[in-house]
């Protein structure tokens, strides 16, 4: 039986750090990735793809307030969709098209996907996830009260609005995306985290202001499709203790004991390696694999040869 992967991939996938943000650039960039993804496929792996959308989402709301005095601006659960809908397509278009040059059958389906998370969560209290365009000081007092939105300085480039980053609690469609897993097709889902929703006690559900971190939910999505191994690809082939010193040291084969040593001292940023060695190892604790590794690398990373592994 084919061994299931979940690969997990950020925004800056699809737009590079300090690339124009066209539609042509990261259509190129996502071309480069569906051939990583389909020499995973033509491995022989059953394939579920989620990813990143700051960057895309980013837009979007910079969209909004531009044409806010001729177009009303949507919800923030509405843009998640928005980017959720073009970054699929982009992948469902490109996966197909190499899949099709490579001779293989698989098809490829896109998923509108939301993650259901709890008013409850204190992360409702203390919004704390910066996203969109960088406003002044001025700009964002008065955001604050005609809009009522929270707003933060960030790091001396000026004033973001911040919103509520809560823990996911369930993938609406996990049951349907392993189904769809399992007939053989490849599925792009979650994207971005996944739409916030709460879910009443009648079972409706709502959106919510708020932005889910991508690998709570990828491991979320990891655990609930039945996934045997959770890849989490970035811009680096390893993760790394003492990262940019000179006892710098490339982790390759470790154990969740070994990961939570150096979680617990501080090895990792809270905003980049961090949560993903949090997930890594949590999915790990069930006794199945986490890799951490470069998308370039992925398909030698399941083979044991390249990455970081924790088990």
């Amino acid at each position: 039986m084919s061994k299931r992967v979940v690969i997990a991939f950020g925004g800056n996938a699809i737009l590079q750090p300090h690339q124009a943000a066209t539609y042509e650039n990261q259509l190129a960039n996502v071309r480069s990735s569906s051939k990583k993804i389909a020499d995973i496929v033509e491995a022989g792996y059953e394939v579920i793809i989620t990813h990143g959308n700051g960057p895309q989402v980013g837009l979007i709301l910079q969209q909004n307030e531009e044409a806010k005095e001729v177009v009303p601006p949507f919800p923030l659960d509405v843009c998640s969709a928005e980017s959720q809908g073009f970054i699929g397509y982009m992948l469902d278009q490109c996966l197909k098209n190499e899949l099709r040059k490579r001779g293989l059958p698989q098809q490829v389906v896109s998923v509108l996907t939301q993650t259901r998370v709890s008013l409850e969560d204190e992360a409702f209290l203390h919004p704390t996830k910066p996203i969109g365009v960088f406003y002044t000081e001025e700009e964002a007092k008065r955001l604050m009260q005609d809009k009522g939105w929270n707003m933060q300085e960030d790091a001396g480039r000026g004033w973001r609005r911040v919103v509520p980053s809560p823990q996911p609690q369930s993938i609406v469609e996990a049951d349907t995306i392993m189904k769809i897993a399992a007939s053989g097709a490849i599925v792009i889902g979650a994207g971005g985290g996944g739409i916030p929703v709460v879910q009443a006690e009648d079972g409706t559900l709502s959106g919510v202001e708020a932005v889910i971190d991508k690998d709570r939910s990828g491991l979320k999505l990891a655990q609930e499709a039945n996934a045997d191994i959770f890849m989490m690809v970035t811009d680096v082939k390893n993760v790394y203790i003492h990262y940019g010193k000179p006892e710098q040291k490339a982790l390759e084969h470790i154990s969740t004991e070994e990961a939570k040593q150096y979680i617990g001292e501080g090895h990792f940023s809270s905003g980049s390696m961090g949560p993903k060695m949090e997930a890594a190892v949590a999915f790990a604790e069930l006794g199945k694999h986490a890799i951490i590794c470069s998308l370039d690398d992925a398909a030698l990373a399941l083979q044991g040869t390249t990455g970081t592994h924790i088990s």
